[in-house]
């Protein structure tokens, strides 16, 4: 794999940033950090999509080539997410979860 590191590491780092991030998400009551915990999750899904790709076909660029689709789908989420934040923040001036619940549509 890579030099002095790995597989069970690797994915040991990875499962502790996606908890990380899981946690993050059901702690959070800010809409900002509940993104920045998606994301998170995000990438370490994307990471472990080429470490295993990487581990059991060395040769082939299929978990490379999904990674870079579920990195662009991530980004797309994160734009939407943020113009979403920036609305609801400028009709509430806050962007607490708690504050979007007793939003009137």
């Amino acid at each position: 794999m890579i030099e002095g590191i790995s597989i069970q590491e690797i994915l040991t780092v990875t499962s502790i940033l996606f908890f990380i991030g899981i946690y993050g998400f059901i702690t959070r009551k800010n809409l900002i950090s509940i993104l920045i915990s998606v994301e998170l999750i995000w990438n370490a899904s994307v990471v472990n999509f080429v470490v295993i790709n990487k581990y059991l076909f060395p040769d082939a660029l299929q978990g490379v080539i999904f990674s870079i689709f579920v990195i662009a789908v991530a980004a797309a989420e994160s734009a939407l997410a943020v113009s979403i934040i920036v609305n609801i923040y400028r009709q509430l001036t806050s962007v607490e979860v708690k504050d979007v619940e007793t939003m009137k549509y």
